[in-house]
């Protein structure tokens, strides 16, 4: 049996399953007797208390070569059990519905997932898993059980073990460090999700998005976990077995190799440098761009500061991440992305109605539309310019006085500073996210206007197609090889050669080797990717010539259909 899904984590893996217990935990549901609600209350309440101590023990007994991820997704998850929106709204529910305590929380979580999964933008989206997962681990403890983890198969044999479950938590990732895990494969999650942060930064092979894998499994079974296919094989034959341990050295290989480029230029056979920055969501990450030799940080994403909480992050709160990130690439420029997060969730947790949230008061627009909640990032950003050289991106720019009212609120928090004697760089560079297409079309004023350009190919691909990737009926149409989308990525690249300014990629296809040809022809100089995906690229600039590569793509631009990336390597 072959299932498929996404691989967000490259490698192969062979090995026995491990099953991890039911993710949505079946839940008794009954009414309780009025006097009965104070206890029931307390019931949770010590069940919450219990989950928060739970994982703070986790995060202070970390082992020094524990993913760095880790801590500081368990601080999220911690703080998510002090929100009110779990707490006091399910506490009402028990006193205001007489639900007992598990039925109050499950009804909560749900009310919850739904909010988040309207949501357009793919790394909030994501971000409803933290929601599920803390509540799963709380009906944990208000069953009596300690685990939700199965290991039964450690002992029972020899071969490694692939984890199969719904989800994967940041608290189940430490209980899961004792086994001899090799992979993971998961029902739910995507590129971002947890389970994908936390394997590829701990270099594990992983598969998510599968729908039932869970269900079609039984504990014992062989799989194959390939990430790089995103597939699943169920109990292969021995020829597959073979094939893919062959596959499985030649990538054990290809990787050490690799690792000899981590301080080699990034230049084409032709003398071009290319700079190659790394994409990180958390400030810890920084340290792992480090090790796969980044230049720098092209996308430092500020949401998850904002998100799983009822009130807004401090500016001190928002100075200590982003200093963090700053001091630990040690004078390598960081580029911190304002806060873009979409109109269809208010920051209070309230949810709102939006006919199209993909094409409402999201990102800039928003910070704009609440300027005390910008004007206290755009101060910890500033603070934080001590530190090293800190470039500041606004997404979503589709206006040019968006980009004035931008620096306008800069000049502001400035002047704050100032008047409460803290320091900041004199010069922070100011960018845009070119990811919708109005701006990549009208591209020159901007281009003139701001220090540099950042090429979201996500949504600008999103955009340009009208296709929702999200959406399985129509994902298939999701095309970044599209001529309109790579005329656009053209129109913006040539922009910035006109005014002297820097343009880079910063979306999914700046971290896809097979695609870094076709961005070197259309005449990129500037790569943003997840730190795992560096060595990959830089060896494809290496080995490419990019006035060749230039040639070939011009003319590829001119016809009506895809350009095939193959065609660039004869």
């Amino acid at each position: 049996m072959c299932l498929y899904g996404q691989g967000v984590s490259r490698g192969y893996a062979i090995g026995r399953v491990v099953v991890m217990g039911a993710a949505a935990l079946e839940v008794a549901h009954y009414r309780i007797a009025p006097e009965s609600v104070q206890s029931e209350k307390n019931r949770l309440i010590q069940a919450l208390q219990a989950t928060q101590q739970e994982m703070q023990e986790m995060a202070d007994n970390l082992p020094d070569d524990a993913p760095r991820e880790l801590a500081a997704l368990l601080t999220v998850h911690r703080m998510l059990l002090s929100d009110p929106l779990i707490s006091d709204e399910t506490l009402s529910l028990i006193e205001d519905k007489h639900y007992n305590a598990e039925w109050a929380l499950t009804t909560q979580g749900q009310l919850l997932g739904e909010q988040f999964a309207a949501m357009d933008d793919e790394y909030l989206r994501e971000r409803g898993s933290d929601v599920r997962q803390v509540i799963e681990r709380v009906l944990v403890l208000l069953s009596g059980s300690k685990t939700a983890l199965r290991l039964d198969h450690e002992s029972d044999s020899d071969e490694l073990l692939i984890v199969v479950a719904h989800d994967i938590s940041p608290a189940d990732m430490i209980r899961l460090r004792g086994a001899r895990f090799a992979g993971f494969a998961t029902d739910l999650g995507g590129s971002t999700s947890h389970t994908a942060i936390v394997a590829r930064s701990m270099g594990v092979p992983a598969v998510v998005a599968l729908g039932h894998i869970r269900a079609l499994v039984r504990d014992g079974d062989r799989i194959i976990v390939d990430g790089a296919n995103g597939t699943v094989l169920v109990n292969p034959s021995e020829v597959a077995l073979q094939e893919y341990r062959r596959l499985q050295q030649d990538f054990i290989d290809e990787r050490a190799e690799l690792l000899l480029l981590k301080d080699v230029e990034a230049e084409t056979l032709d003398g071009m440098k290319i700079t190659l920055h790394a994409n990180i969501e958390l400030p810890d990450e920084a340290e792992l761009a480090l090790e796969n030799g980044a230049s720098g940080i092209g996308l430092f994403r500020s949401e998850f500061l904002f998100m799983g909480r009822a009130d807004l992050p401090s500016e001190e709160e928002q100075y200590l991440a982003y200093s963090t990130a700053v001091k630990a690439m040690k004078g390598l420029p960081v580029t911190i992305r304002t806060l873009d997060i979409g109109a269809d969730k208010t920051l209070d947790g309230e949810a709102t109605v939006a006919t199209n949230p993909a094409l409402g008061l999201r990102a800039i627009r928003f910070c704009l539309a609440n300027p005390e909640l910008f004007a206290t990032q755009l101060r910890a950003i500033l603070r934080a310019s001590v530190h090293g050289p800190v470039r500041i991106l606004i997404p979503m720019v589709s206006h040019m006085h968006e980009v004035i009212a931008t620096r306008a609120a800069i000049a502001s928090a400035r002047q704050e500073l100032d008047a409460k004697g803290q320091s900041y760089a004199e010069h922070i560079e100011l960018g845009a996210m070119v990811e919708v297409p109005a701006i990549a079309i009208a591209i020159e004023p901007f281009a003139a206007a701001l220090d540099f350009l950042s090429i979201g190919t996500n949504d600008l691909i999103q955009y340009t197609l009208a296709i929702d990737r999200a959406d399985n009926e129509v994902s298939t149409l999701y095309d970044p090889l599209h001529p309109a989308v790579l005329r656009l990525i053209a129109n913006t690249i040539n922009a910035g050669v006109r005014f002297g300014k820097s343009v880079s990629v910063c979306g999914e296809m700046a971290g896809d080797a097979h695609l870094t040809r076709l961005l070197l022809g259309l005449g990129l100089t500037e790569f943003s990717m997840h730190p795992q995906q560096l060595l990959d690229v830089k060896r494809e600039i290496r080995n490419a010539h990019s006035n060749a590569l230039r040639n070939k793509v011009a003319q590829a631009l001119n016809r009506a259909h895809a350009v095939d990336p193959s065609s660039l390597y004869h």
